[in-house]
């Protein structure tokens, strides 16, 4: 398949750039897959051509990230948001607390959707120092009775990312990964449950991966509606309705394209060297750019920066558009300039960036 493409500097917060091979694939497979006559889009879910997909996208998952047996896969609709609600839904039973870390606006939805079923508390905030570090954990004390502690892994909005995981002892961890799964190796035995939108990293808007631990997942709520109890998905493969099909063949495609290109292990690698290339340009460019998050507290996946006043910040923006980059507004919440470098995003297109930040730098100083 060809490279030779216009494609634009994508560095949108999400949904966010595809690896250029799963695209080629869906467009090759769109009208006819592997000699069915139909799309992914048109086939039933209990046929034994989409039975494949889904399938190989749990199989795919657990071989690139190592996911043990005693751990249940899941594909589930609503996005990141609806786990907001399922998670104390399943979870927080009476007399129980949940336990909110809070470092960004994700983690502050979390916590309240999760007020509206039962008792909540937060152990430790970066809110104060306006979201620009993760909070240091080691003095904090979890209150008896907690059924179990939240995190968010990677926050979009602030840059800040979790550097090294929190170790609790005897409290399940559970971590929305949205913004950087499969960017990093993860020991996932270290979690009672991890999840994700697919939307930046693993495919399109449409599924959310659920990796659940089995005997956490014994401990969920019995009278929750059926379609709110991750039980319905574990004990049906996550088939007991239609899933998003289509977004599950792209995910699948996702994964064939990491594990062909050498794994979690590579992609690390990339995003490390990606992020270096943004941040260079930051850290030396004597205060022209300045970055939200602090430094033992930056992002690989989302570079947050600003300009030294507003009105080059909107000249600045106006010209990369020009100049073909995409998706560099900050979050409308807190204004500035913002590149995300998910897995998928090219090496090429950070460079590009790079020297255009240093161009335009060099004009404007």
């Amino acid at each position: 398949m060809t490279n030779d493409i216009n494609r634009a500097f994508n560095f949108n917060a999400g949904p966010s750039a595809l690896p250029l091979y799963a695209l080629q694939r869906a467009q090759t497979e769109l009208l006819d897959y592997k000699g069915t006559g139909m799309s992914v889009m048109e086939m039933s879910h209990r046929g034994k051509e989409y039975e494949e997909i889904h399938n190989g996208a749990i199989a795919l998952l657990r071989e690139l990230m190592n996911i043990p047996e005693d751990y249940e896969i899941l594909f589930i609709q609503g996005g990141a948001s609806l786990q907001f609600s399922m998670i104390p839904m399943n979870f927080l039973a009476s007399g129980k607390k949940g336990a909110y870390i809070l470092t960004g606006s994700w983690s502050e939805k979390a916590l309240a959707e999760a007020k509206m079923f039962g008792e909540v508390y937060v152990p430790a905030s970066g809110k104060d120092n306006k979201y620009n570090s993760i909070p240091d954990l080691s003095s904090v004390a979890y209150e008896p009775d907690t059924a179990y502690v939240h995190i968010t892994s990677n926050n979009t909005i602030y840059g800040t990312q979790w550097q090294q995981f929190p170790e609790i002892k005897d409290i399940p961890l559970i971590a929305d990964m949205s913004s950087d799964m499969l960017s990093r190796p993860v020991d996932v035995s270290k979690f009672a449950m991890i999840y994700a939108g697919a939307q930046k990293n693993l495919g399109p808007s449409g599924v959310t991966l659920v990796i659940i631990k089995k005997s956490f997942l014994e401990t969920a709520g019995k009278n929750n509606p059926t379609m709110l109890r991750y039980s319905t998905y574990a004990e049906n493969n996550s088939l007991y309705n239609t899933p998003p099909c289509y977004s599950i063949y792209i995910l699948n495609l996702v994964l064939q394209y990491a594990k062909e290109n050498g794994g979690i292990p590579t992609l690390a690698k990339l995003n490390s060297e990606k992020a270096a290339m943004l941040y260079k340009a930051i850290d030396s460019s004597d205060g022209f750019y300045f970055g939200h998050a602090k430094t033992e507290s930056r992002s690989l996946m989302n570079v947050v920066f600003r300009l030294k006043d507003e009105e080059l910040e909107k000249a600045f923006l106006l010209e990369a558009k020009q100049k073909g980059f995409v998706g560099l507004a900050g979050h409308r919440s807190v204004g500035g300039c913002r590149a995300s470098i998910y897995n998928a995003v090219p090496q090429e297109a950070c460079r590009a960036l790079k020297q255009f930040m240093e161009d335009f730098r060099e004009k404007n100083s």
